[in-house]
C-alpha cells in the first residue's frame, strides 16, 4: 500500500495487478490501482516514462455512452482514441483511465438523469444543476500521487480542460505543456462542446485545428445551419465541390481533386458532423469512395448507397469494414446478392423503383425510422438533381475551386427551371475561404 499527504487529503492507494495488454495501438503495461476514496485508476503506460523528460499524459475519466457505447451526445471516446494515437505515435506516455468518474464525477444513473434534463431543453451544466448536483465533481490529487508513485516529475497533459490542469498542479504534479485534444464536432453534441468552451472555459471546441493539424475555419455550426430537421426525414444536406464553370468533373470524368487539400479536410470534417453519407451507384463505380472521416478527428457516420439493381463491385471500399454501410436497391436485384451482401454485414433494404433508380421519399422514410437525423449527399449529379426536384434538400455546401474546365460534368442537371425567378434560392447563407477555394452554404429558401 502507498500513503501519501497532499494539501487536499491523505490517501491511500493500493496496486492491486499489473499485466501486459497488446491493443489496437500497440503494446501497454497496464496498473490497475485501487483507492481509498473508491476510485479505481488503470495506469497504461507506454515506453520508459521515468527520468527527467516530461511525459505525454492523458487523465481520462470513464464514459461507458463514451469510450464504450460509441455515443455520439459527447467526445469522450474520440478524445480516448486521439490519445492513445499521440502516446503510440510518440512511443512514450501514460494514459490513466479513472473509474468512478462517470459524468464529471456524478455518476453513471445521475448522469442519465441529466441526459433526460439535456432533452427537456437544459444544456449540460444547466442539466447537473436542476438535479442539484455539482457541475464537476472530480479530484485529481490521487492521479498526482500515482504518477509520482511511477516516477514522472512532469507531465505534457493532453486535455481541453484547464481546471483539470489547474486541479493537478494543486495536488502537486508539475505540467510543462498542455496539449489540447480537439475533434471535429457533430451536430449532435455540438452545443454540448459549446457549452463546455462557454461555461466551463475548455479550450478550442469550435473547430479550430485538432492537434494532428486537422480542422481549420470555417465554423462548422455555421456551415451546417441551424434549421432543425423535418419531422419526417432527416435534414438532407448537399456537398460537393465545382470549377468555377460549374464542372464536378472533366469530358472524362475525372474528378481528383477538384478543390484543394484544405477543403478536403473540411469534407471530412462535414461527414464526422452527420450520421449518414450517401452517393449513388454512379460514383461509386466512377470513384470508389471510402466516405470515411480519416482527415480529421471525428466519427465515420454510416455510408449509404443507392443502388437499384446491386451491381456494387464486391471489392468497393465502402464495403469494407470501416464504417457500417447501407445499400438501398429494388425488387429488381437478385436475391441472392441481397443475400451475399446481407451475410458480409452489409445492411440491404428494398424500396420501390422510381425514374431516378430507387424511390427517394422512401429512403429517406426508412432512414428516419432507423434514427438518422442528418444526412450528407455527395453525389452524384443524378441524386442531387433528383433530390432537388422532389424538393428534398435542406442545405447546400458547395466549394468553388479557382479553375476552369470547360467541358465535363455538372452538379446539377435539369431542374425544370423556365426563369430566373423560379431557381432555387438560398437563405442563412454563410461563406469562407478554405485555402484556395471559397465555400458558400446556405438554406434552400422554403415558399
Amino acid at each position: 500500500m502507498l500513503h501519501f499527504e497532499s494539501a487536499l487529503s491523505v490517501t491511500a492507494v493500493t496496486e492491486v495487478a499489473k499485466i501486459s495488454l497488446p491493443t489496437a495501438y500497440g503494446h501497454f503495461d497496464a496498473t490497475a490501482f485501487e483507492a481509498a476514496s473508491g476510485c479505481f485508476y488503470l495506469a497504461l503506460v507506454k515506453g520508459s516514462v521515468g527520468g527527467p523528460d516530461p511525459v505525454l499524459v492523458r487523465l481520462h475519466s470513464e464514459c461507458l455512452t463514451g469510450d464504450t457505447l460509441n455515443s455520439l451526445r459527447c467526445d469522450c471516446g474520440e478524445q480516448l482514441r486521439l490519445s492513445f494515437r499521440a502516446i503510440s505515435a510518440e512511443g512514450r506516455g501514460v494514459v490513466v483511465y479513472i473509474l468512478g468518474q462517470e459524468g464529471r464525477g456524478i455518476g453513471l444513473l445521475n448522469k442519465l438523469r441529466a441526459y433526460a434534463e439535456q432533452e427537456r431543453g437544459a444544456d449540460t451544466v444547466e442539466a447537473n444543476v436542476r438535479l442539484g448536483l455539482p457541475v464537476d465533481a472530480r479530484r485529481y490529487d490521487e492521479v498526482a500521487h500515482l504518477l509520482a508513485h511511477m516516477g514522472i516529475g512532469s507531465v505534457r497533459l493532453l486535455t481541453n480542460n484547464p481546471s483539470k490542469v489547474s486541479a493537478l498542479q494543486e495536488a502537486g504534479a508539475v505540467v510543462v505543456a498542455v496539449e489540447s485534444l480537439l475533434t471535429s464536432p457533430h451536430l449532435r453534441n455540438a452545443a454540448y462542446l459549446r457549452t463546455k468552451g462557454e461555461a466551463m472555459g475548455h479550450r478550442g471546441l469550435d473547430g479550430s485545428p485538432s492537434r494532428n493539424g486537422h480542422l481549420s475555419p470555417p465554423d462548422l455550426p455555421l456551415l451546417l445551419g441551424s434549421r432543425p430537421p423535418p419531422a419526417d426525414r432527416p435534414k438532407v444536406i448537399v456537398k460537393y465541390a465545382q470549377t468555377l464553370d460549374g464542372r464536378i468533373a472533366t469530358r472524362s470524368g475525372d474528378s481528383k481533386w477538384i478543390s484543394g487539400e484544405s477543403e478536403r479536410r473540411l469534407s471530412h470534417a462535414l461527414r464526422g458532423a452527420c450520421d449518414a453519407v450517401m452517393v449513388g451507384m454512379g460514383t461509386v463505380v466512377t470513384d470508389d469512395p471510402r466516405l470515411t472521416v480519416r482527415m480529421v478527428s471525428g466519427v465515420s457516420p454510416m455510408r449509404v448507397v443507392l443502388d437499384s439493381c446491386l451491381r456494387i463491385p464486391d471489392g468497393a471500399n465502402v464495403l469494407a469494414d470501416e464504417a457500417p454501410t447501407l445499400i438501398f436497391t429494388t425488387p429488381a436485384a437478385p436475391a441472392e446478392r441481397r443475400r451475399e451482401l446481407m451475410r458480409r454485414g452489409v445492411g440491404v433494404r428494398v424500396v420501390d423503383r422510381a425514374p431516378e433508380g430507387v424511390s427517394l421519399r422512401q429512403v429517406l422514410d426508412e432512414l428516419c425510422r432507423s434514427g438518422v437525423e442528418s444526412l450528407l449527399v455527395e453525389g452524384g449529379g443524378r441524386v442531387i438533381t433528383s433530390l432537388l426536384r422532389a424538393g428534398l434538400v435542406d442545405r447546400m455546401v458547395v466549394a468553388l475551386a479557382p479553375t476552369i474546365l470547360g467541358e465535363g460534368t455538372a452538379a446539377v442537371g435539369d431542374l425544370g427551371t423556365e426563369s430566373v425567378l423560379q431557381g432555387i434560392a438560398l437563405e442563412d447563407r454563410y461563406s469562407a475561404a478554405v485555402g484556395d477555394d471559397l465555400v458558400v452554404a446556405g438554406d434552400i429558401a422554403r415558399p
